[in-house]
């Protein structure tokens, strides 16, 4: 079986003078109660989610930067303390990137994603507040159980397929999937030690356009949103796959330290 892995990158869906992400089944979720959620946005147009885990550092994927880089000037920024993307709200803080530093051992031509993380250096140190505040990573590397029910969070479009979107952040509640099911279904797409997955159960799930944001359980980041199944992302059949951010801490600290 061969499966072409479709990346979450948004694709060109203008609403509300914005581009937005991908939420399926979810609801409105309380405003800045996610204080650490970023939009990363390229040319004042959103592109993924992200956390911000410092007070100039962001976590996202790796592959929201695929096609991009080889574009000519890009202007790239991080939006945080909003709720609705499309508005200039008082809470917000929009903050330039400095530097993106991709996992080396990413490729972009390759189908290996499980190295699909990325670190956003911003130029100015984010202002802490009730709108605004980072998210503490997980402590050690653990398994994560399945079953667990974790919540994601994205500004998004409600029904697939249509681009009926929500400029207002969505949020919905997911279970994790036993990961040698996960490996059974995505073969070689799947990496236990360094990928987590959740079950659809065809009514909720993310979509494209969510890359990026992070998979929260029991109150920590436990995974970044990587892929779904191609033009489907409520297929019963293939659970939903995320980065694990746990493994990726060594290389996290390092490159902090380091910049």
């Amino acid at each position: 079986m061969v499966l072409f892995v479709s990346l979450l990158i948004i694709s060109a869906l203008h609403l509300s003078g914005t581009m937005e992400s991908a939420i399926i089944g979810g609801k409105e979720a309380k405003p800045h109660s996610r204080p650490y959620m970023v939009s990363f946005q390229v040319n004042k147009e959103h592109k993924c989610g992200g956390m911000l885990i410092t007070k100039n550092y962001v976590l996202t994927s790796a592959h929201c930067l695929n096609g991009y880089e080889s574009s000519g000037k890009k202007h790239l920024e991080v939006l945080l303390g909003a709720h609705n993307i499309s508005r200039k709200e008082s809470s917000q803080q929009r903050i330039k990137v400095e530097k993106y530093i991709k996992h080396p051992s990413y490729k972009e031509a390759q189908n290996d994603r499980s190295y699909d993380i990325m670190l956003l250096k911003l130029k100015t140190k984010a202002k802490m507040n009730k709108y605004v505040d980072v998210i503490v990573l997980p402590k050690k590397n653990e398994t994560i159980p399945a079953n667990q029910k974790c919540s994601i969070a994205g500004w998004g479009i409600k029904v697939p397929g249509k681009h009926q979107a929500s400029n207002v952040l969505q949020e919905v509640t997911l279970k994790v999937q036993f990961n040698f099911e996960c490996k059974n279904l995505w073969k070689d797409y799947f990496d236990s030690m360094r990928m987590i997955c959740t079950a659809s159960d065809g009514k909720r799930a993310f979509c494209q356009g969510d890359s990026g944001s992070p998979l929260i359980c029991n109150h920590e980041p436990k995974g970044i949103a990587a892929y779904t199944y191609p033009d489907d992302c409520l297929n019963r059949k293939f659970p939903e796959i995320y980065i694990k951010v746990a493994y990726f801490l060594p290389w996290i600290k390092k490159v902090i330290q380091s910049n």
